[in-house]
């Protein structure tokens, strides 16, 4: 292994290399002769003595390059190499010695990838010293302890040769105990790109730099004139704090070269926060979120940031367009809220940031297309689609062409490199893993540069939402590539409309290529059929409102929201924010509704029913009709039909009661059914039944009661006129036994006896005519004997 490592090239201290070589074997001379009078090892020990090796073999100290400077050295420059080296075996290491290497040439892209794969691997070549005199000595390395290095090394020292990316190597050697002769126990590699002249043909480099966060507004409301927006968390304040990831990407990306590609959603929310907004505190209450301050500062800084540079605006909440292609489409309506959002990003992004953004572009998720993708992506307006490299493979050509490719339709698919999209993923907390990832980045970046003298333009897509060290490598790696000598910033915009590789494939990846692990994390189709439902029932509650725009934008911006990329991997998250948006929207639904009724009885052949109408909405509703229906119209008409409708308008927080004309036909239980209709005809709320119970009076009872009444009048009349003549009759008596004689002439006896008995019977006539029922007179006329009891007497 040492003969290895030493003879890599030309020393520049050969005698010191003897001196270790020489030294070693005669260590070894002893311990040979003393191994050949031993007793042959058993295959335990072989194995034991194997697994030693082996671990040796990996590496038991691990070299960490903290930093180089600088990335892409030019003549006259001092490379600094400084980092730790760590002894992760269970020996102690001595007389160790760590040194700066050389390697050869690296010209291929594919070369970089498999350095950077085996960058610790002791097997690999690791080039030649740069000298004893730039190397740093351990006499001791304990276990588990690390100790820091800092190796400087003039770039004349290092004998670059033409212009390229050289591999570049720290290594440390030393022994143990059990191997006491000198051996590579450490090694990391990393890249030196080397181009000291300015190049004839630079390549143009787009950075997309995204401002993208999860979904942090629900559809939830105050009740008040401001309507006070309701967060499901206020996690989005700790985000643009201080030092936290949004603010970091914004202090980072304000004085670098690049494209801005936001959100939406993300300034409308932090711009939510500026006033009173609330989120959940304990149980089902809400508190007064309190970060207005943080919020005003960061979107303040925003708006100095993209100053004079290109802003690029994703549809409202970053819609999932391969969801929507996979899935989607197959729900109607589902592309309606795609052109939604993209139509309000435009005037969300200009009336925060004060800019005109471009909406032009539709980046689905890692750059991952297929046809049915770019469709969707395009439906909405956007005519460039940027896709990624290692989605979007190239064939046939041995370097790589230029990003725009038309695809047909007018549509430009938009390439971005892949390796230098994907190079600041994973863990970056860690600074030699962003050393690495920084000189990865510029190697591949001046590779990609040699390639050919063709002029070209490239565009790098990185992950979406970076972490705080992501965003720091990154700004890092653009600020050293921006000094390079072989590359020039160009925006996003500059890169589609750049004369295309007539050689660069322009066939769209059939469906069969779509990545299956992405597909495994799409948005269901229940996830689009739930936000149409949800959908479906805001049409019909806007139509019957004063003012819809106090409902349908939050609603809209909230089922834009439930359509997000970031909701992938996040499925139960996603279901609980959906249910919530309905649930919502139904608790309002509720708020307008018919107030129940119990049995109503209606008396007399036409009456009146009213039915209340509750609203406990702040603003008025309108546009509603309520139609009164009889289930038994034979028995019981409503308005001289069926039914009958009536328009409603109440005001907020009122109630109106509708009042319905009914006529009655017959006695006993008719069944009422009241429904709320919007003007369309579509039926609004639950409806409200009800009996109504007839007790109409009927003709042949209000005959029989009128002749009663009228037998009532004759009997009262006759009792009067029987006795006005009865008092008569007594007059007449007393003034005829007053009178005596006449005085004018003689008393003539029978005259006077006939007049009071031709009286009497006239009067008797008058008084009681003749009925069929009445008996006949028990006593003859002028009988003189006494009458018996009971007897009539006719007088």
């Amino acid at each position: 292994m040492a003969e290895a490592a030493d003879f890599q090239g030309t020393s520049a201290s050969p005698a010191r290399r003897w001196l270790r070589r020489t030294g070693a074997l005669l260590a070894g001379v002893p311990l040979l002769a003393g191994l050949m009078q031993l007793p042959a090892a058993s295959p335990a020990d072989a194995a034991a003595t194997d697994a030693s090796q082996a671990v040796s073999g990996a590496g038991s100290v691990a070299v960490a390059v903290n930093s180089l400077t600088p990335s892409a050295p030019t003549e006259g420059d001092t490379v600094t190499v400084s980092g730790t080296v760590t002894n992760k075996g269970k020996q102690t290491v001595t007389d160790a010695h760590l040194d700066l290497r050389v390697g050869p040439l690296l010209d291929t892209r594919s070369g970089i990838d498999s350095v950077a794969k085996n960058s610790d691997d002791l097997q690999s070549t690791l080039g030649q010293e740069a000298g004893d005199k730039y190397a740093e000595e351990f006499s001791r390395l304990s276990p588990g302890v690390s100790q820091p290095f800092t190796l400087s090394v003039p770039v004349d020292e290092l004998d670059l040769g033409q212009d390229g990316v050289y591999q570049l190597a720290v290594s440390l050697a030393g022994q143990t105990s059990t191997q006491p002769w000198e051996q590579t126990l450490g090694v990391q590699r990393t890249f030196l790109p080397w181009q000291p002249e300015e190049a004839d043909t630079k390549t143009r480099t787009t950075f997309m730099w995204p401002l993208i966060s999860t979904v942090h507004m629900t559809a939830e409301t105050g009740s008040d004139e401001q309507q006070t927006p309701v967060f499901h968390d206020d996690e989005l304040a700790k985000e643009i704090a201080p030092g936290g990831r949004l603010d970091r990407m914004v202090t980072l990306g304000k004085d670098l070269d690049v494209t801005w590609v936001i959100d939406p959603d993300l300034l409308a929310s932090v711009e939510a926060m500026t006033d009173r907004y609330e989120v959940p505190g304990e149980g089902d209450d809400t508190v007064v979120g309190d970060h207005q301050d943080v919020a005003k500062r960061w979107l303040t800084e925003v708006q100095k940031a993209v100053a004079d540079k290109e802003v690029v605006a994703l549809p409202f909440g970053d819609p999932d367009l391969a969801s929507l292609a996979h899935t989607g489409t197959s729900v109607t309506g589902s592309l309606s809220h795609l052109k939604e959002a993209t139509d309000v990003a435009s005037r969300t992004v200009a009336s925060i940031l004060h800019v005109n953004p471009t909406t032009d572009f539709a980046w689905p998720v890692n750059g991952a297309v297929d046809p049915s993708i770019v469709k969707v992506a395009t439906s909405a307006g956007a005519d460039k689609v940027i896709a990624r490299g290692d989605t979007f493979e190239e064939t046939g050509l041995s370097y790589t062409p230029s990003a725009p490719r038309p695809i047909g339709g007018g549509t430009t698919a938009v390439v971005a490199d892949g390796r230098l999209s994907t190079v600041f993923q994973g863990d970056m907390t860690s600074a030699s893993t962003a050393t690495l990832a920084v000189q990865r980045f510029l190697a591949q970046s001046l590779t990609l540069g040699l390639q050919t003298s063709r002029q070209r333009s490239v565009v790098v897509a990185p992950q979406r939402t970076p972490t705080a060290s992501q965003a720091q490598t990154m700004a890092e790696a653009i600020e050293a590539l921006q000094g390079a000598t072989w590359s020039e910033s160009q925006d996003l915009t500059s890169a589609a409309e750049a004369k295309p590789d007539p050689a660069a494939t322009t066939k769209v990846p059939s469906a069969s290529s779509y990545p299956s692990s992405l597909r495994k994390q799409e948005l269901p189709r229940s996830t689009f059929e739930q936000i149409a439902r949800t959908q479906t029932k805001l049409d019909k509650f806007k139509v019957i409102l004063s003012d819809q725009s106090r409902v349908v934008t939050p609603f809209g911006r909230a089922l834009n929201r439930a359509m997000s990329v970031s909701w992938r991997g996040r499925q139960s998250e996603a279901a609980i924010y959906r249910s919530g948006v309905e649930a919502y929207l139904d608790g309002l639904l509720s708020q307008v509704r018919l107030i129940d009724k119990s049995e109503t009885k209606l008396s007399g052949r036409s009456a009146t029913i009213p039915v209340t109408v509750q609203n406990n909405l702040v603003q008025g509703v309108e546009h509603l009709v309520l139609r009164l229906s009889s289930t038994n119209p034979t028995r019981l008409e409503i308005g001289g039909n069926a039914y009958e409708e009536q328009p409603v308008t109440v005001s907020g927080g009122h109630s109106q009661s509708v009042k319905f004309t009914t006529s009655a036909h017959a006695n006993g239980r008719a069944t009422v059914v009241a429904q709320l209709y919007t003007q369309d005809g579509q039926k609004y709320g639950e409806p409200v039944t009800f009996d109504v119970k007839v007790t109409e009076i009927t003709a042949t009872v209000m005959l029989v009661i009128g002749g009663g009444v009228l037998l009532l009048v004759l009997a009262g009349f006759r009792m009067y006129t029987q006795r006005k003549r009865a008092a008569a009759r007594e007059a007449a008596e007393q003034e005829a036994e007053s009178g005596g004689d006449d005085v004018d002439g003689p008393r003539n006896p029978d005259a006077a006896e006939e007049r009071p008995r031709q009286e009497s019977t006239d009067d008797s006539r008058a008084d009681a005519p003749e009925q069929p029922s009445d008996p006949a007179p028990d006593t003859a006329p002028e009988s003189a004997d006494p009458s018996g009891t009971g007897e009539r007497v006719d007088r």
